[in-house]
């Protein structure tokens, strides 16, 4: 085993997810699939799903949910590291379809184990296993507990010389006030060798409206790559040597966009993991986040090495295996 067997270790809150079965006001639907999603636990995923060793670290409640979501995770290969709390519930997340093609989520997560997330939950151990460490922005707008569990595991990363990543992952309803959103993410940025942003995040972050300054104005954070995503658009980059790569969107027919960016994240980082050059990691960015929105789920839909194959043939061949 090597010293750095771990491509990514994500650290942060991955919580239960009931979703009502049909479309409708939540009141007349009859019945909810219980799962689960979170931003950090998609991006572990996703990158097992491409063949790279991914971790995670997160406290969860001593409960069903709790024991569902780390079961799932060590399913899809993601190495676990939860933190069992037995003094509050796992957190939960409702998403209801109260009209077909629109989605309305409720978060039940104040005060529950993901936003008691500590320093002291971080294992300096498992981070020095790490080529890179990921976090994400929802840490922040979970309370100063978690903040300060992400600024821990920065402290471990940059002591082992693991690479820093941060998607600012904006959720405005864990914010009263966007000027103090701004200042943790900022805070986060300038910590971090890679950060990504979709562009009205990328806008929030940096007060720029173009790409390209935005861009040039996460790097003057701090950040050695700086990414931007552009949805149905595609993608841009600003790597460590000055490079600028665009790449276009593919065009799929989109079934659900949740968990896109997580994918796109994953690809990325994976490709970062084993050398590949700027063209690369963000061609392998904007596929996976394209392949995500061909099905329903926040990490469900997320691509193998298989699949991105598929996609960048056209997706030409027989609709029915036999």
């Amino acid at each position: 085993m090597s010293d750095r067997d771990i491509d990514v270790l994500v650290v942060g809150e991955s919580l239960g997810l009931l979703v009502a079965d049909r479309p409708g006001r939540l009141a007349h639907v009859g019945g909810m699939r219980l799962g689960f999603g979170g931003a950090e636990g998609n991006v572990a995923i996703g990158v097992s799903r491409l063949d790279g060793a991914a971790a995670w670290i997160g406290r969860v409640g001593g409960d069903g949910i709790g024991e569902l979501i780390v079961r799932e995770l060590r399913a899809e290969g993601v190495e676990t590291h939860p933190v069992v709390d037995e003094d509050a519930a796992t957190a939960l997340m409702l998403k209801e379809r109260p009209l077909p093609g629109t989605s309305r989520i409720t978060y039940y997560r104040t005060g529950q184990a993901g936003s008691r997330l500590a320093p002291d939950d971080i294992s300096p151990d498992v981070v020095a296993r790490a080529r890179i460490l990921h976090i994400t922005g929802i840490s922040a707008g979970l309370g100063e507990s978690p903040l300060a569990a992400a600024h821990a595991a920065i402290d471990h990363a940059r002591a082992t010389g693991a690479l820093v990543s941060f998607d600012v992952n904006h959720r405005r309803a864990l914010w009263s006030d966007e000027a103090d959103a701004r200042a943790a993410y900022r805070g986060l940025a300038a910590r971090a060798d890679i950060v990504f942003a979709g562009d009205d995040e990328a806008e929030m972050l940096t007060s720029e409206t173009d790409a390209t300054r935005q861009l040039d104005a996460i790097r003057a954070l701090g950040a050695a790559h700086a990414i931007v995503k552009l949805g149905d658009r595609g993608a841009t980059a600003l790597d460590d040597e000055g490079r600028r790569t665009t790449r276009a969107a593919h065009r799929v027919d989109t079934v659900d966009t949740v968990g896109a960016g997580d994918a796109f994240v994953a690809g990325w980082l994976t490709e970062l993991a084993r050398g590949g050059d700027a063209d690369a990691r963000l061609d392998a960015a904007v596929a996976c986040g394209a392949f995500a929105c061909l099905g329903e789920g926040d990490w469900e839909s997320a691509p193998t090495a298989a699949d991105i194959a598929w996609l960048r043939r056209g997706g030409a061949e027989d609709p029915v295996s036999r």
